[in-house]
């Protein structure tokens, strides 16, 4: 449905409830990017190896299976942000749906997880430094990687995109070279390489529906960082045009990228060999093509896709802890703008993002183990804030104003229903592991504590 200006709301931190506007720094060409880009997360590229372990050949249903349920939220939020563009996405959409306890609850738990990765991030882009430069320390190279990207964010938002758009493009290039080597060698093409043919394929189970019930769950948690583009896009030049572009998009980047490389993979290396885990899955691809310098070019690659995460989500965490306390959600000195920029947001973000680091190190056995618990299944609880805001806030909207309708959900209600019976298996599912039945119990008790505190603020700020 085509869509004129006048749909568009008022700067997100007004529609937040906040004082001062941030800015609309990002370009068209740098939310393109941030799309296409920000699908090529650091967890294909480093999570997806014991997916493979797990669960062989099959690896690739469960990637398929999980990229449905995916693609279907980023329809439900590319509805709900297109509708109503906000720096606090989905939690604002929560809000707006549930009631602010629900807002409270998506917000803050999504801002623990993205400080919490911004941490591990560094940690994994250090590791491969270091590789490189032996004998430096590791947290000295998080501590210089964390500096140089709060620095970007606190400068300007335009300094973000600009980071995104050339890492992003990168990113993209490198995984269309690698798919493309890939099915060169695939098909026999490509000179020096034999063709496997499927030989590689016909052990398609190895470990049976548990192994692929096991690769399921790590499939979902590589697809984490999608909804950064939604959040961006309150801060762009168009942010119906972003959102509406970069969710109709999203269906063919999933099929590409993630289960179109997971195919070629799993066709091209043994499921089975110890260099798709220690390694990685793509070096190990390309060091079994022989191609020279390959291999190491690819940890390159993986580099840069943890450092456009960090980058991404020290963003996403400024924006979401501001958006909150613009709405009267938490601590009010988060919600000071300066330059357009969140500044103090960008900051404490940095801070919680090191300490994460530094308790990595300082309590290894303990509250580290703790605090990654806590988060491992906060991407579920999100999405599924995400299927509930949708139901609800489609009917409003059509019924007041269907014109902001500019994106709508497929098959609708149907396919949101379909989404949270998906998102409800995988809770099933995540019960019945021993490894993640544990992330269940700690990121259900996070979900639980915030959502009474939210409750109790809503009611205290409502005089019952």
């Amino acid at each position: 449905m085509p869509h004129s200006s006048t749909q568009v709301e008022t700067p997100p931190t007004h529609d937040d409830g906040g004082g001062a506007s941030l800015s609309h720094g990002l370009k068209q060409r740098h939310l393109s990017m941030i799309a296409l880009g920000g699908v090529i997360g650091a967890g294909l590229f480093v999570g997806s190896g014991a997916g493979i372990a797990a669960a062989g050949p099959s690896i690739v249903i469960a990637y398929t299976l999980s990229g449905l349920i995916v693609m279907l939220v980023m329809r439900m939020l590319g509805e709900m942000s297109a509708a109503y563009p906000s720096s606090g996405s989905f939690s604002a959409h929560a809000e707006r749906a549930i009631g602010p306890w629900a807002g409270f609850t998506a917000g803050w738990s999504f801002w623990v997880l993205l400080c919490t990765a911004v941490g591990l991030e560094g940690i994994g882009a250090a590791k491969i430094v270091t590789g490189w430069l032996p004998g430096t320390p590791e947290w000295a190279w998080v501590a210089l990687f964390m500096v140089v990207f709060c620095v970007t964010n606190l400068a300007a938002v335009r300094n973000f995109g600009e980071f995104e758009f050339w890492f992003a493009a990168l990113k993209v290039g490198a995984i269309s070279l690698f798919l493309v080597l890939g099915v060169l060698a695939i098909t026999g093409v490509l000179p020096g390489t034999d063709s496997p043919g499927a030989s590689n394929l016909t052990d398609f189970l190895p470990h049976g529906g548990q192994g692929l019930i096991i690769g399921l769950l790590a499939s979902v948690f590589a697809y984490g960082g999608l909804e950064t583009v939604t959040i961006a896009a309150a801060e762009s030049e168009n942010p119906v045009r972003g959102v509406a572009s970069a969710v109709r998009t999203a269906m063919w980047r999933i099929a590409l990228f993630y289960i179109g490389s997971m195919a070629v993979i799993v066709t091209l290396v043994p499921w089975d060999s110890k260099e798709v885990v220690t390694k990685g899955p793509y070096v190990a691809a390309l060091d079994h093509l022989s191609i020279p310098g390959a291999g190491q070019l690819m940890n390159v690659v993986v580099l840069v896709a943890l450092l456009s995460a960090m980058n991404a989500n020290i963003y996403g965490s400024s924006r979401i802890a501001h958006s909150l306390v613009a709405r009267g959600q938490g601590p009010k000195v988060l919600a000071r703008v300066s330059g357009g920029v969140p500044r103090v947001a960008v900051l404490t973000s940095c801070v919680f993002g090191f300490v994460c680091v530094l308790l990595s190190y300082w309590r290894p056995d303990d509250v580290f183990p703790w605090l990654l618990n806590m988060i491992g299944g906060v991407i579920l609880v999100v999405w599924f804030f995400i299927a509930v805001s949708q139901l609800l806030l489609r009917r409003r909207v059509e019924q007041e104003n269907p014109e902001k309708l500019v994106v709508r959900m497929w098959a609708f209600p149907y396919l949101t229903w379909l989404a949270l019976a998906g998102m409800t298996a995988v809770f099933v599912l995540m019960a019945r592991e021993a490894d993640t039945r544990v992330q269940l119990y700690y990121t259900g008790g996070m979900t639980a504590v915030l959502a009474a505190v939210g409750y109790a603020r809503q009611r205290r700020r409502a005089g019952v």
